[in-house]
């Protein structure tokens, strides 16, 4: 029974590929002698007809021995260092682009401008006067025993004559002019009058001087355009504008001394372009870059008040160039300057309208100067003077200040009020020099 179990036929269901069995069995048998064709058709590799038999002596994959994956490896790493420099270089490129596309979005950011034009200005512009008058204006350097101080002045000819301010260098030791251009050069005193807070200096050795044209005051109406050239506050080469506010409007300056020798008498322009410490001196121009005025005083804030300001508030004052003109060419011929006078001895505690003529002089000498302009002329001691040349004056001050605005020689009228009548007197200005 059990023999007969064994040599049975494997069921229907088992697995074992078809064909193998009956090899199978016959191996099994012993003494069974296997037919060589067979035994070589199945154990022969590479055979059309092999199939895989899980039960052979050995599978039928081979295991790699790694002879023949040399060739393929090669190529694997050739393929890497490829890739890799290709990754690189990629990234370079996109880098490149990257910061070319930031240049071109930068460059398209840029805010819209206007063009560079032609620097020039037309001649009656503020730009242009200033281009004209600039080479001739100087800033003034001042040094003397009470210390330092800045000034303005500009140059009159070729010679290198310059006018500026009495009071820029009364006291001066040494002086110092520097041109728009930046050149600096010692100048030399050559004369001054306090009088008319006007002074002349000279530089030598100094090429290609350009003088300012000069205007005349005559001329001058009210709400003219004018430009003031100075160093306000030792800002050399400050341009200002404004207008003409008024003419012949009657200022003292000065009076620093206490003895009244250093107070100026200005029949002044007034204008409101701003005017600072540092501009004394300078010039106050026309619409054509000419003179009409010397920069002398300004009006300032009341000392008492801390609270209004200090620099200018619009009230500037220059002294005619129709005066400053002779003044400065007597300084430059004999280094003094003459004042016209008419020979009486002025009432300046007299507080009623007009000057009135003292009742006595000084050191009891008589109030009018006998044979002098006025005593020629008519006029008496206790005379109020109302008018010269048919326009009013208000004070003693005044009074001075109109009769300086002329020249020793011209004849003037004054009107003058006597016990209560008014007349009319004429009379020629004497000379007087001047301090």
């Amino acid at each position: 029974m059990a023999d007969q179990q064994q040599s049975d036929p494997a069921p229907s269901w088992w697995s074992r590929p078809a064909g193998t069995a009956e090899a199978a069995t016959t191996a099994a048998q012993p003494g069974t002698e296997a037919d060589p064709a067979t035994a070589s058709e199945v154990q022969e590799p590479g055979a059309a007809e092999q199939r895989y038999d899980p039960w052979a002596d050995a599978p039928l994959h081979v295991t790699d021995q790694g002879k023949a994956s040399t060739g393929r490896g090669v190529r694997l790493r050739h393929v890497l260092a490829l890739c890799l420099g290709t990754a690189l270089l990629a990234g370079g490129v996109g880098g490149w682009l990257g910061v070319l596309a930031e240049r071109q979005s930068s460059t398209r950011l840029e805010l819209p401008q206007a063009a560079v034009e032609g620097k020039g200005r037309a001649p009656e512009s503020v730009a242009g006067i200033a281009a004209t008058a600039l080479p001739g204006v100087v800033t003034l350097h001042v040094r003397g025993s009470g210390g330092g101080g800045t000034g303005t002045g500009f140059v009159l000819d070729p010679q290198g004559h310059i006018l500026t301010n009495n009071h820029v260098v009364a006291d001066a030791k040494d002086i110092t002019v520097t041109f728009s251009s930046g050149e600096s050069v010692t100048a030399a005193l050559v004369g001054r009058d306090s009088g008319y807070d006007l002074a002349v200096v000279k530089v030598e050795g100094v090429r290609g001087l350009q003088p300012l044209a000069l205007g005349n005051s005559e001329n001058v109406k009210v709400g003219d355009p004018v430009v003031a050239i100075g160093a306000p506050f030792d800002l050399s080469n400050t341009v200002t504008a404004g207008i003409i506010s008024a003419t012949g409007r009657p200022i003292t300056a000065g009076g620093d001394k206490g003895d009244g020798s250093d107070i100026s008498y200005v029949d002044a322009l007034q204008t409101d372009a701003p005017i600072n410490p540092g501009n004394s001196g300078g010039p106050l121009l026309d619409a054509k870059a000419r003179v009409i005025g010397i920069n002398s005083a300004i009006r300032g804030a009341d000392k008492q008040d801390s609270e209004k300001q200090s620099g200018s508030i619009g009230l500037g004052f220059a002294i005619p160039v129709n005066q400053g003109k002779r003044v400065a060419e007597e300084l430059i011929r004999t280094g003094h300057a003459t004042h016209p006078v008419i020979g009486v001895t002025l009432d300046m505690e007299y507080t009623g309208d007009g000057a009135r003529v003292a009742a006595k002089g000084e050191d009891g000498k008589p109030a009018v100067t006998p044979d002098g302009p006025g005593a020629r002329a008519g006029i008496q001691g206790g005379d109020v003077i109302t008018k010269v040349d048919g326009r009013r004056v208000h004070g003693g001050d005044e009074l001075i200040i109109k009769i300086r605005g002329h020249r020793p020689g011209d004849p003037l009228a004054l009107t003058v009020v006597r016990d209560g009548r008014e007349r009319t007197l004429e009379l020629v200005l004497g000379s007087a020099n001047g301090s």
